[in-house]
């Protein structure tokens, strides 16, 4: 039978773990209590907030059209990057993007001092090779006077001969040596190889010029083609010299154009079949790098679209893009979306959001998850003028 002792410590232990029993479950209860309140405190907020107004755009599909559609750009038909072949600090450049250029102008001049020293010691070796070249033709004539009169052996006129030869290859190295260092100076003064439009500039004086990275691109103007992507299974349709309508978005017109090339490969192009597209001659305003949708007399072989948004509607918070949709009952709802290409200001949806429903793109108060809002009838895909939309991602 145990001590006296031992059973109050026994009754103390017990008394001590129905304290620590009581504590919790008072502490647990409030907890849950003051969770519920903030809740609802939350709720009541959220309730009584006023509606944020909302600018709502509705997708657009192509799968209502039969024939096929694909995505491209313009870009000028004759077009150069020019860069150089030697390293060297920029001395000077001589134009600004957008300006006018001839054929043969300067637009870039690269310091070149070890060229010219190069040059100096090639010119210098010129005149001694001449001279050598001079004296052996002398004694070569000379000697098969000599030789005629059977005043010289046949040795001393082959002597002769071999000098002359090696005389005239000397020169003939020395010319070769000038040749070269010419090509090299006009690899340090970038000079245009047509007359056009100069589209970008980068280089400036002062900075280094390495080998092979572009300094000045140039462009053409009037004549344009555009690029497009054919998928896979669709390209067979395709065939050279067939008319197609190009859509040009920006300025909201329809080109006529014709197709030049067709390619047979997609190794480089992720899946996707270059096709290039002679535009005709027009008096629309168009300007390189504008996208287009080219329409192709052929009948699709698959139903897949493309869904297209505004890259000023997406809310972004580190590496996720996502958009703001409208509930059921009229709240915003984060959707964060996986996307494809760019064209242009717009870009491809390839999951995330159907081509059914409709999206935020502007709104006049700050947006959140299940904040109440407003919207206003869905217009056609496309960004609306006014200010995009104060987004707080949560």
């Amino acid at each position: 039978m145990p001590f006296p002792l031992e059973r109050v410590r026994d009754r103390n232990q017990k008394a001590i773990k129905m304290k620590k029993y009581i504590y919790l479950f008072t502490l647990t209860t409030a907890s849950l209590f003051l969770a519920s309140c903030g809740n609802e405190d939350k709720k009541m907020a959220a309730d009584n907030s006023p509606a944020i107004s909302v600018k709502v755009n509705a997708l657009e599909s192509n799968s209502n059209s039969p024939f096929l559609s694909v995505s491209g750009k313009i870009q000028a038909s004759n077009s150069a990057e020019l860069s150089t072949r030697m390293m060297g600090y920029v001395n000077s450049v001589n134009v600004n993007v957008g300006d006018k250029v001839t054929k043969g102008q300067l637009l870039v001049s690269i310091n070149n001092a070890d060229l010219q020293a190069k040059r100096a010691q090639v010119n210098a070796g010129i005149t001694e090779a001449t001279a050598a070249f001079n004296n052996a033709k002398k004694d070569y004539n000379r000697f098969q006077s000599l030789f005629a009169d059977n005043s010289a052996s046949q040795k001393e006129l082959d002597d002769m001969t071999a000098n002359f030869e090696m005389a005239k290859a000397r020169l003939e190295s020395a010319n070769q040596m000038k040749n070269e260092i010419n090509a090299q100076f006009a690899y340090s003064n970038i000079t245009a190889p047509f007359s056009g439009i100069v589209t970008s500039k980068n280089i400036q004086s002062g900075a280094m010029a390495n080998p092979g990275v572009p300094l000045i691109s140039i462009e053409s103007p009037g004549n344009f083609e555009v690029m497009a992507m054919v998928p896979e299974t669709e390209i067979s349709q395709i065939k050279k010299n067939s008319e197609v309508d190009v859509l040009v978005k920006s300025i909201n017109k329809t080109l006529k154009g014709k197709v030049s090339e067709v390619s047979t490969s997609a190794k480089n192009t992720g899946g996707q079949y270059l096709v290039k597209i002679n535009l005709d001659q027009t008096e629309a305003d168009i300007l390189s790098g504008m996208f287009v949708t080219v329409q192709f007399p052929v009948e699709r072989q698959s139903n897949t679209e493309i869904i297209l948004i505004p890259t000023e509607a997406l809310v972004t918070n580190g590496q996720l893009s996502g958009v703001y949709t409208v509930s059921q009952t009229n709240t915003a709802l984060l959707r964060w979306l996986r996307l494809g290409r760019i064209y242009g200001n717009q870009v491809e949806v390839l999951s995330g959001l159907n081509s059914d429903e409709a999206y935020i793109v502007s709104a006049e108060g700050k947006l959140y998850n299940g904040v109440k809002i407003i919207p206003s009838p869905p217009e056609a895909s496309g960004l609306p003028e006014g200010k995009g939309a104060d987004t707080e991602t949560n």
